[in-house]
């Protein structure tokens, strides 16, 4: 089946429709780095992408497994990938139109700085609690301005309304219910991990129209 790719223009007429000309370019002119392109990682760079935001910089090192796709943006024809590719095909299939960065890169606080410190909304969506801990700590004690939208708090599948967004400081917000882990019969599900990732994407898109 062939693929008719709408222009650009026809694209923007699209968003037209449903935003106002100035808060399309507000989205349009925004970049966001997002740390990890896992369960929260990947979903909130398609809610982005929707969205239309301009520049989505992504960084992961893993790979696409089998066991992601119960909860990850990913696809069988995914699996053997690293994250970062597959996810960069996945958003310009959306949207061919948006800059979409990469870097396959584990993140530490050798390198932290470097790759997130030139954006001015910073998405963690690591797995591992002391990933997240170094991530939020090396950006805020170094960089000067910059906001990170955290997540923290997703698995299982109890009650959804448990899962907020709480602005800590002005430059930290967290979403999630903070209490719920990875633990023996507490596994990760698509539903409690997508509504997580749908609050860090709506968080993100507030900020950058100054709603938040």
């Amino acid at each position: 089946m062939r693929c008719n790719i709408p222009s650009e223009s026809e694209l923007n007429r699209a968003k037209d429709m449903r935003f106002t000309r100035e808060l399309h370019d507000k989205l349009r002119r925004a970049s966001v780095a997002i740390a990890g392109a896992g369960g929260l990682g990947s979903n909130v760079a398609v809610m982005l992408a929707r969205a239309g935001i301009g520049h989505l910089h992504i960084v992961d090192y893993d790979i696409v497994d089998i066991t992601n796709l119960n909860r990850q943006a990913y696809t069988i024809r995914h699996i053997g990938m690293h994250k970062v590719d597959a996810i960069s095909n996945i958003l310009l299939e959306i949207n061919p139109y948006m800059k979409v960065t990469t870097e396959n890169v584990m993140v530490d606080e050798s390198n932290c700085v470097r790759i997130f410190g030139g954006f001015d909304l910073v998405c963690e969506a690591f797995d591992r609690a002391s990933a997240k801990s170094m991530l939020v700590s090396t950006l805020l004690s170094e960089t000067g301005e910059q906001v990170v939208v955290s997540g923290s708090g997703m698995a299982g599948y109890g009650d959804a309304n448990a899962i907020k967004s709480r602005c800590v400081t002005k430059r930290l917000y967290i979403c999630g219910d903070e209490t719920t882990d990875v633990s023996e019969g507490i596994g990760l599900m698509a539903p409690r991990v997508a509504i997580c990732s749908g609050h860090q994407a709506n968080l993100i898109v507030r900020l950058i129209l100054g709603e938040a």
